[in-house]
């Protein structure tokens, strides 16, 4: 299994980003991915989830201002950033659980994260 995200970049405050994670080797529409970041000096955090059926959750934080979105015909999910704050600046992760019901057993894998920063 294989996640690469791209999309970060350097922006000002109140600027937009998109952020992709794309997926390899799983069942992609099955599994429930996330969006994770980490701040220096800080613990990585969630910042939205979107189950396979598409409902969504977000961080206080990301509320109204992020959305999480997902294409399975492409094996991606995107988050959408808008109204950037400077504690924003994260390095951000994809995550994808994969959760196999036939023996019950569960994996998470991540991608290498991208970073976001602001400029200001």
């Amino acid at each position: 299994v294989q996640l690469a995200e791209s999309g970060g970049g350097l922006v000002q405050p109140g600027g937009s980003l998109r952020l992709s994670c794309v997926t390899s080797g799983s069942i992609f529409s099955a599994n429930v991915m996330a969006w994770y970041r980490q701040a220096p000096g800080k613990e990585r955090e969630l910042v939205a989830q979107i189950t396979s059926d598409g409902n969504t959750n977000y961080s206080d934080s990301a509320k109204g201002r992020f959305a999480i979105s997902r294409d399975n015909a492409k094996a991606t999910v995107y988050l959408q950033m808008d109204r950037l704050k400077p504690e924003d600046t994260a390095v951000y992760y994809c995550k994808m659980h994969e959760y196999w019901p036939s023996n019950r057993e569960s994996f998470d894998y991540w991608g290498q994260g991208t970073q976001v920063t602001d400029s200001s």
